[in-house]
């Protein structure tokens, strides 16, 4: 007995109008040799579907009674004969070492052979993932700021004119590093396989969060209509030394483990010895971008070490080539070390330069507290840590 004919009627919908989406939907119930019978009032039916059934690989006949008969082909099925999923679109179905063809492939799609092969060469889930990464991307997502109205721009009194002087240059040097610190998540992302996206998501608003701490502390700094304060060669040529790490988990250790990390403790005590609301809420917003930050470099370096026991050795070395590079600079920018002393001290007494003094060399001692806690956390022993992070640049970042 010879089997029914699956039929789809157009209507008088025709090719040029979107017909082979019911076609192609009519087929998927007939097997492969099976025939589907196509009916139809558009004039040039036959003509369009005559060359749509070449094109994909079907087989085609006029019908006595009217119509077309359709007999599918298997050149679909052999299209798809190679594919394969990229991995499972949740973080646990992250594969290790994702191939180059995937490449722009959506995580979890069923990804046709042949294609490019994108140079993604950060393609090791050990050496970029981290568990924390989903979540921190969540939260970064949710703590966007918009600098317009996130900070109340006025500053009810005029600061005398050595203070404001003093908010300006530290302004100008935390610009200076924001910028470093956006160039290196970007160029990093750049090179991330897309199959880590929730990394590549987080490095974007990584860059992004930067963007916006350059522009509030640009705003800072000019908003009583002077001008910036001054760059050091030596605090370029630090920020240049990051610039020149490739390695991902190095470049990552060494600006949001030990750099941005500091910089917390910087971001704290201009918080602190804020003269102004302006310039207290500009550093309150970008200190809780900069914990993310710093997170997640801790989070991916402690799941790397526990599945590389070279890393610590490599992340020393980082440090202590670094080190090498910049032991003849002058590292911190002069101006900037007395103005952060000036703003400590408030005043221009003996009494609060004195205590100005003293706030910025506890601001050291804070900043080295925070970096050997960093480094004891992934892996290194007390004393390896204090000796590390004792060679971190004098610079802050």
């Amino acid at each position: 007995m010879t089997p029914p004919v699956a039929l789809v009627d157009l209507d008088r919908l025709g090719f040029d109008s979107g017909a082979h989406l019911l076609v192609r939907r009519g087929l998927r119930g007939v097997p492969i040799g099976g025939r589907l019978r196509v009916r139809g009032d558009d004039p040039v039916l036959g003509v369009h579907l005559r060359g749509w059934c070449r094109a994909e690989g079907h087989g085609f006949s006029v019908d006595p009674d009217g119509g077309y008969d359709v007999v599918r082909g298997d050149a679909e099925q052999l299209r798809w004969a190679g594919a394969e999923r990229a991995g499972d679109p949740s973080p646990q179905g992250i594969v290790r070492r994702p191939p180059a063809h995937w490449g722009l492939a959506a995580r979890g799609a069923l990804v046709e052979a042949g294609g490019p092969s994108p140079g993604f060469d950060i393609a090791d889930r050990d050496v970029v993932w981290a568990d924390l990464a989903p979540r921190l991307y969540a939260h970064a997502a949710a703590a966007q700021w918009d600098p317009a109205t996130a900070v109340d721009w006025t500053i009810p009194e005029p600061l005398p004119a050595e203070i404001e002087a003093a908010v300006v240059q530290v302004m100008t040097y935390l610009v200076e590093n924001e910028q470093a610190a956006l160039v290196i998540p970007a160029r990093l992302l750049a090179r991330v396989h897309p199959h880590f996206r929730e990394v590549m998501q987080l490095l974007a608003v990584q860059a992004a969060d930067e963007a916006r701490h350059m522009e509030v502390f640009t705003r800072r700094a000019l908003l009583t209509g002077g001008q910036m304060g001054t760059s050091s060669a030596g605090g370029r040529e630090s920020l240049n030394s990051l610039l020149n790490e490739a390695d991902f988990s190095l470049a990552s250790f060494l600006l949001s483990v030990l750099g941005e990390g500091s910089f917390l403790s910087l971001l704290g005590f201009i918080d602190e010895h804020a003269p102004d609301p302006v310039t207290r809420q500009v550093t309150r917003l970008a200190r809780v971008d900069e914990a993310r930050h710093v997170a997640f470099g801790v989070a991916h370096l402690e799941h790397e070490g526990q599945l590389d026991p070279t890393l610590r050795g490599r992340l020393r070395a980082a440090v202590e080539r670094r080190h090498d590079v910049l032991v003849d600079t002058a590292g911190l920018n002069a101006d900037v070390f007395d103005s952060l002393v000036v703003l400590a001290a408030g005043e221009w007494t003996p009494t609060a330069i004195a205590r100005g003094y003293r706030a910025v060399q506890q601001l050291h001692g804070t900043m080295d507290d925070g970096r050997r806690q960093r480094l004891h956390r992934l892996g290194f022993p007390d004393d390896e840590a204090a000796e590390l992070s004792a060679l971190h640049t004098r610079n802050f970042m």
